[in-house]
């Protein structure tokens, strides 16, 4: 049976290591749906308690989820725990901290 988009974005979010971020973007180019940044943000905010949904911040390095956990610091705490600092809700050295999925270990997509 074919895995759902959502499911497949799930596995993606689950690989993100501790103390690293990607993009909504990212996970949807490695899903082979470039252009659905979106998609990957709706199915985060509907399962976010089940997956490191806090990992997971805009092309920015923006804390634009922030509002689907409840309490709006809840995200920005959740990063600060692995010692990623943020500041006015934005990614501190973004750039160091980006985790783009490897081709070594794909997900099977299908």
């Amino acid at each position: 049976m074919e895995k759902s988009f959502y499911d497949r974005v799930y596995e993606v979010v689950r690989r993100i290591p501790r103390g690293r971020v990607t993009t909504y973007g990212i996970i949807a180019n490695y899903l082979g749906s470039k252009g659905s940044a979106r998609m990957v943000g709706w199915a985060l905010n509907s399962n976010h308690i089940e997956v490191p949904a806090h990992r997971v911040v805009n092309r920015n390095g923006l804390l634009t989820g922030k509002a689907h956990f409840g309490d709006i610091y809840m995200m920005e705490n959740l990063l600060e725990q692995e010692g990623i600092e943020v500041k006015n809700n934005q990614i501190q050295n973004f750039e160091e901290l980006i985790w783009i999925p490897d081709e070594v270990n794909p997900i099977l997509l299908y």
